[in-house]
């Protein structure tokens, strides 16, 4: 780690008319007399602003300036190489700040880089690394070292704090109570259970079948070593408060094994925490399994056996866009293809498939993999979300350069999905050339077969509008119009279980000519209607004839 001094500072700032040949003798004139560093002493008698001298120093000595060619480090962040304590009154008296960055390298910051207890410490404390001067702004370096020095202090202050949540995280009854609540959601077919802290209490509700229901209230001052339990079993710091963090644990409860996803998010009374429960086990990934109706069924087996092109799913978190790819996944994997996905996160894990989960912190992102992955000769590629511009695009590419590319977007319908990417600055010409078909989807609750009954009154303009629909699809099955009860068997809900409905639109070449030529989305919609599509409202109200779910929560899921 050397210094270069190839010029002297006071020739070089002539150099750069920064300062007058008066300013440099009066400075040369002071150091004489009180000592000091020439760039110093020029700001001393105002000839100079730090800004100037700073940028002069980074020339003169070859270092990068801190906040202009490095980013600062964040003090939550901060480390330096394992087995090094160095306090951090150490460096704040001595104005230094000292880290280690991503690439194993030791930096340190300070106003004089040139000075020799500094050097002389960081050369016996980092031997074998390699050492990086970085000159940095008065201000800012005050500001991080500030930073530094309250975080110790609180560091210090919660340490006490830290030990007792994860003593109280490790009692008895805790661990018995998290496991009674991931067991109890697990009966009762749980999809989510929600903690919400309270000023005086806090909630515990289940998601069953779409909807959420209180299952626990607890007092407040029990919260803390419940969620501590929970980010401790999920890899979560236990000591992180102030910052969203996420999480992953397998358990077996309930007599099933379960991955579950830990999602912790501050709030102003503590930590909102949400655990997404996957079941390792997926009985229902077939596409039969979906609840689509034989044309439909037939329309996406179709899609999944395309030798190119874009099949995009749409609809809001929660609606199973998931499950309806990974059941057109396991449709295509006949053994005679190579099937890559990436994911954020991988929900389930499939037979004979690369499935690559992404890490934006390190760059892993879903445009990074995309490109990797063309490398690997794939057939089919699922992408768990198309999220950005980038994202789109290289999609797009690889669909239009002879693989099938499976997605999800979150629009509210399924020809939203074209403006989605016009939107998102993809040409028209471009999303419309690859795309073979969309899919919009919609999770309704099942009736219960134990206590549903059949239904008093059907709005006479319900069964018109269904009618029609029916004799096509149902080849003109009679109605069974159902309603809910409530027993013990669902919770008194009447409903148990979920079903899909629908929204699949063939993108046929007259439906891309429209879309380049910039058609509107009611445009294309009618187009798609003259085409023989049905939209979600049509198709949850044929499942409701059927007597599989009920027109309430038909009406209820689509919005009308």
């Amino acid at each position: 780690m050397t210094v270069s001094t190839a010029q002297p500072l006071g020739q070089l700032l002539l150099a750069r008319q920064a300062i007058t040949e008066a300013d440099l003798g009066r400075a040369l004139e002071l150091q004489r007399e009180v000592g000091g560093r020439v760039g110093n002493l020029l700001m001393r008698i105002g000839a100079l602003s730090e800004d100037q001298l700073l940028d002069a120093l980074a020339q003169q000595l070859g270092l990068p300036l801190l906040g202009r060619d490095l980013e600062p480090p964040s003090i939550y962040e901060w480390s330096l190489p394992e087995g090094v304590d160095l306090p951090g009154d150490w460096m704040i008296d001595r104005q230094a700040l000292i880290w280690q960055d991503g690439e194993g390298r030791v930096l340190c910051a300070s106003r004089d880089p040139a000075a020799a207890e500094l050097r002389e410490a960081l050369e016996y404390l980092f031997p074998e690394h390699e050492r990086v001067w970085v000159l940095a702004p008065s201000q800012l370096l005050e500001r991080l070292l500030d930073a530094l020095g309250h975080a110790r202090r609180a560091d210090a202050g919660n340490a006490d704090d830290i030990r007792h949540l994860r003593e109280l995280a490790e009692e008895a009854p805790v661990v018995e109570l998290v496991n009674s609540l991931m067991a109890q959601a697990v009966e009762q077919r749980a999809s989510d259970i929600h903690l919400e802290p309270g000023e005086h209490e806090f909630v515990v509700r289940f998601r069953i079948d779409g909807v959420l229901y209180s299952r626990l209230h607890l007092p407040r001052d029990r919260f803390n070593a419940v969620a501590s339990r929970l980010k401790l079993i999920s890899g979560m710091d236990i000591a992180e408060r102030r910052l969203p963090q996420d999480g992953r644990l397998t358990v077996r409860a309930s007599g099933q094994a379960m991955d579950i996803r830990a999602s912790a998010l501050p709030g102003v009374h503590g930590e909102s925490i949400v655990l997404r429960l996957l079941p390792k086990e997926r009985k229902d990934l077939g596409l039969e399994r979906l609840g689509m109706a034989a044309d439909h069924l037939q329309t996406l087996s179709a899609w999944s056996r395309e030798a190119h092109g874009i099949v995009l799913v749409t609809g809001p978190t929660g609606s199973g866009k998931s499950t309806t790819l990974y059941a057109t996944l396991a449709a295509s994997n006949d053994g005679l293809k190579k099937l890559i996905t990436v994911e954020d996160p991988v929900e389930f894990q499939l037979e004979g498939i690369t499935q690559i989960q992404t890490h934006a912190d390190i760059g892993l992102t879903f445009a990074n993999v995309l490109r990797s992955i063309l490398r690997q000769d794939p057939d089919v590629i699922m992408v768990g979300e198309i999220r950005d511009r980038e994202t789109a695009e290289i999609a797009i590419q690889s669909a239009l350069t002879g693989h099938l590319v499976m997605s999800t977007v979150h629009t509210n319908d399924a020809i939203g999905a074209f403006t989605r990417l016009i939107d998102m600055g993809v040409e028209p010409f471009l999303v419309a050339a690859p795309m073979k078909g969309l899919q919009a989807q919609r999770l309704v609750r099942r009736l219960c077969p134990h206590c549903a009954r059949s239904a008093q009154h059907v709005l006479p303009a319900i069964v018109e509008e269904t009618a029609p629909w029916a004799a096509k699809v149902l080849a003109g099955q009679a109605p069974q119009w159902r309603e809910p009860v409530g027993c013990t068997h669902c919770q008194n809900t009447g409903y148990r279980g979920r079903v899909g409905i629908y929204e699949m639109i063939p993108v046929s070449e007259a439906m891309q000519q429209a879309v380049v030529a910039g058609a509107s989305h009611q445009e294309l919609k009618a187009m798609a209607r003259a085409e023989g599509c049905r939209f979600l409202r049509e198709d949850g109200l044929l499942k409701a004839w059927q007597g599989i779910t009920s027109v309430d929560e038909v009406l209820r899921v689509t919005a009308v």
